[in-house]
Order: structure tokens, then sequence, then C-alpha cells
């Protein structure tokens, strides 16, 4: 059963249920306003024409009162001396027994009422009736009896039925144009998600649906449509990623296919071809190393071994690396800073740091270290005065493959990865990348990484 089907059942049952409720309050009325509030003015009256008998055996004047008050009311009242000749002046069939029993008798000897109730075919309806004791020391002299047809219920509200008829037709066209309102608003976001679901998984990216309403309604379409720009751009990075891999491979591939078909054919300096050739070797396994790297961080599938590492020392080593090719380094370390990380994937984030501030920087111009504790924070500063960048060329230096300067990058053997691995690490150590640069003046590149307090606890 579809939702729409659901919701149309609900509907009918929440309308079978207000119809039934509804009759069920009218009988209730019926049963707790007429029915009793009858009851009730026939043992008033009852006790009134009781309290005008003086004792001793009925007289005519009584019975002649009663008989009037009979013709006056709308109740039939009648006095009788002994309660046998009960039985013959009730409008229902019953004998003697069946009205005043041991039970019954008893309770008019007490003085009590006696209410009863029995459907008269003459009448086609039921009756309601009281008998009240005349009672004369203790004695039973005579009794009161009080009878009145109750009005059906189809009866008192026979005025009332046209009424009834038009607000139920007026209550189950209201209903029924509630309901296809309440059901288009409930189903059409949902048949709207549907078919973007569908789309969607059919590689249509650009599905989305309309999110007007401020309910739970809208906010749901709003996830979805946050969801599909994800995806859209997930897939627009894979198409991207793919595309620049492709590039970034064709490039040495087709250097590597030429000059070895020159070699081949003795064409040319043969030693200059295998320099190329190997130099174009080395950037695609360094291409497909840092791609397999980036694959395995983004799929948290690369293990960070942490242990307690003195940073300055790994800072120290780093630096020694790259002293034959910049030879002007100023340090500024603090020898006491340890973190917890992996001290493989830390060496990592330094060597690119580092390779890029000498790539960028003149020979002679020095290139600033820092490693200084703040708080609850270890900093590693490295400050170039090398190219810089430009302001809005920063917030896109981690991005997979890009490049300022695409043809010197090239021709250095950089792979456009190296920031984007760094900047995973960095947050794999729950710490985090800054870079500020400025073009022509410099770059300057920190890493902000938890500090360890006393007894060995990441702060």
């Amino acid at each position: 059963m579809t939702f729409g089907k659901k919701l149309w059942m609900t509907l009918f049952i929440f309308i079978v249920i207000s119809v039934g409720a509804a009759f069920g309050l009218a009988y209730l009325l019926y049963e707790k306003l007429y029915v009793e509030s009858i009851k009730t003015e026939l043992a008033e009256a009852a006790g009134n024409l009781a309290n005008d008998y003086e004792g001793g055996d009925l007289d005519s004047a009584f019975v002649d009162q009663v008989n009037w008050f009979s013709e006056k009311s709308p109740f039939e009242a009648f006095a009788v001396h002994n309660p046998r000749e009960l039985a013959a002046c009730i409008p229902y069939e019953a004998d003697y027994e069946t009205l005043i029993g041991p039970e019954e008798r008893a309770q008019l000897l007490e003085n009590k009422m006696i209410e009863e109730t029995g459907y008269s075919e003459r009448f086609d309806r039921q009756i309601i009736s009281v008998i009240y004791p005349l009672l004369d020391e203790k004695q039973l002299n005579g009794i009161i009896y009080l009878y009145v047809p109750l009005e059906r219920i189809d009866e008192l509200v026979s005025s009332l039925v046209m009424f009834w008829a038009a607000g139920a037709v007026l209550l189950m066209a209201l209903l029924l144009y509630g309901g296809l309102k309440w059901t288009d608003y409930v189903i059409k976001p949902l048949e709207n998600m549907k078919n973007a679901a569908v789309r969607l998984s059919k590689g249509d990216y650009k599905a989305r649906v309309p999110a007007d309403s401020e309910d739970e309604f809208g906010q749901l379409a709003r996830t979805f449509n946050e969801m599909a720009d994800a995806i859209e751009q997930e897939d627009e990075q894979r198409k991207t990623f793919i595309a620049t891999v492709s590039h970034e491979l064709r490039t040495p591939l087709s250097y590597i296919k030429g000059y070895s078909e020159a070699a081949i054919n003795g064409i040319g300096n043969q030693k200059k071809q295998l320099s190329i050739i190997h130099r174009e070797a080395i950037r695609m396994e360094r291409l497909v190393n840092d791609l397999l790297e980036l694959i395995r961080l983004d799929s948290g599938k690369m293990n960070m071994e942490k242990t307690f590492i003195p940073l300055a020392d790994l800072v120290y080593r780093t630096v020694d690396i790259f002293r034959l090719k910049h030879d002007h380094f100023q340090l500024d370390v603090d020898e006491e800073t340890i973190v917890n990380g992996d001290e493989g994937r830390l060496s990592q984030v330094m060597t690119n740091i580092l390779d890029n501030a000498v790539r960028y920087s003149k020979k002679k111009t020095p290139i600033y270290i820092t490693l200084k504790r703040e708080k609850n924070m270890i900093k590693w500063i490295v400050r170039d005065t090398g190219a810089g960048m430009p302001e809005n060329e920063i917030p896109k230096i981690t991005n997979q493959f890009y490049r300022i300067n695409k043809a010197r990058t090239r021709h250095d053997g950089g792979s456009g990865l190296g920031l984007s691995i760094v900047k995973q690490i960095v947050e794999r150590h729950d710490g985090k990348l800054m870079i500020e640069s400025e073009a022509g003046v410099g770059t300057t590149v920190t890493v902000i990484l938890p500090a360890l307090i006393e007894g060995g606890e990441e702060k």
C-alpha cells in the first residue's frame, strides 16, 4: 500500500470515528439529559401528589385530585387502593408479581419509590413509570402510579435532521477538501524527493527539490539539496581529479615515448635523452606515490603510529636535508617541545613545506624557522622572503593538483599534491595548517599541533 493510500485510509477512519462519536454523543445526551430529566420530573410529581394524602383509606376526593392532575399534566397518573389493581392499569403487558415482588413491596413499606421501564406496543415506545407508596403508620393503604411514554430520539431531532444532514454533507466536503490539500502537502514533497533521488541515482547531479516551507518537510528538502550539492561537488572533483591525473601523466609519458624512440633510432644525444627519460620516470613515480598516499589519507586507511616525539630533533634533521640546496636558515627552536604524533608523517609535512620554501626563495635569502609552545599549542612556523603569492590564491593552494605557476612547478617536478597531503596529515594529528602570503614579499606557513601536558596527555 502506497503512502498516499495510507493517508486516505487514515482520513476515512477518522471520518468514521468522528461520525460514530457524534451519534454516540447524541445518544448519551438523550439518556443523560432527556430521560434523566423525565425521571426526575416524575419523581417530583409523585412526591407532590403523595404529600396531599392525609392517611386512612383512599377517599374519592384524593383519587379525583390525582385524576385532575393527570388531565392537566403531560404524565398519566392514577391512584389505586390495592397494588394488585396496578397490573390492569399499566399501558404494557406485565403481571403483578413482575411489577411488585417481595423486594419491591419491601421498598414501598420503607416509603421508597420504585422506578419501572417497559416497552408499550400501543405507544410503540419505551414507558417510564414511578410507583409511589401511600403509607399510614407503616401500613400500605394505596399507591400512586405515574407514567409517560418517552419520545424517540429520531422524533426529538426530526426538526434538526435536515440541518444535521446538511452539516454532515458540508463536513464531509470540508474533510475531503482538507484531506486532498493535506495529502498533497504531505505527498508532494516526498514525491519530489523520490523523483530527485532517482535522477541522482542515474547520474543527474543537478536534481534538486523545492525547499520553500519552514517546517520539517522544508528542512528535509534543504538537507536533501545539501546532500545533492555535496554529491555534485564530489562528482566534479572526481572528474577534475581524473582529468588532471590524465594530464599530469600524459606529459611525462609523451617525453618518455618521444625520447625513447629517438634513442632507439640513434637520433640526437642519447645520454641527454636517457637523462630526460629518467627524470620523467622519477616524476611519474613521485606522482603515483603521492596519488596513492592521498587516496589512503582520503579513505582513512593510512594508520598513524603515534609516539611522543621531540619535535626539535625532527626540525634539525629536516633542515639538514636542505642545506645542500639552501644554506641560509635562521632557527629559533624550543627544544622542550614534545608532541604525540607519527614521526614519519610529521617529517613528510616538514619536508614538503621546506621544499616549497627553498624552491621559491633565492639562494642567499634567509628562511626563518620557529618552533615554540604557546599555552596548549605547539607552533612550527616557516617564513621565507621569496616570490609569495596573491592573497586570492591562498584558499586554493591546498587543493589537489593546484598550481600557481604550472610551468615552473612541472619543470621542478612538483605534483601539485604536496600541500593537500600536508593538510590532511596535520588534521589527522588534530592540528591546523595556516598559510599567509603576499606576492613579492614571501610566504609564512604555520603548523599548529596539540601540546602535551604533564603525564603525557594532550592538552
